[in-house]
């Protein structure tokens, strides 16, 4: 019988579907951060709080939609950040490009951060 680890590995790669504005979606592999349950939740807490924030700054200042989407913006960059550690794009991971993906397509974090929940879902789903 084989020997396994309870122990997840730091990271693991999933393909995600990067939106592109009048064509197909594109495969790329990313290599994704491990969090434990607990981390996920705190992580996931964080992002919510955030956004709720960035909601209500917005509306108390009565921000423009340029200046509402500037703090979605980086937000978005922050995640992938949090959650990411590389990628297969042609284009060196840092903190540039992951801003200059996170601005170029309104799709692109949300098919980053569904690929990488979507990871866990065999996890937690068991055989």
């Amino acid at each position: 019988m084989p020997k396994i680890k309870i122990a997840q590995n730091p990271t693991f790669t999933a393909e995600v579907k990067i939106p592109r504005v009048g064509g197909d979606p594109v495969a790329v592999a990313f290599t994704f951060r491990y969090f434990d349950r607990t981390a996920l939740a705190k992580l996931y807490d964080s992002w919510n709080q955030a956004a709720e924030a960035n909601a209500e700054k917005a509306k108390a200042e009565g921000a423009s939609l340029e200046q509402f989407t500037a703090g979605q913006v980086q937000l978005q960059a922050e995640q992938i950040k949090a959650v990411t550690v590389g990628w297969g794009f042609d284009d060196k991971f840092n903190d540039e490009a992951i801003l200059e993906l996170v601005t170029t397509c309104v799709g692109a974090p949300q098919a980053v951060l569904d690929a990488y929940q979507q990871a866990y879902n065999p996890a937690r789903l068991g055989n």
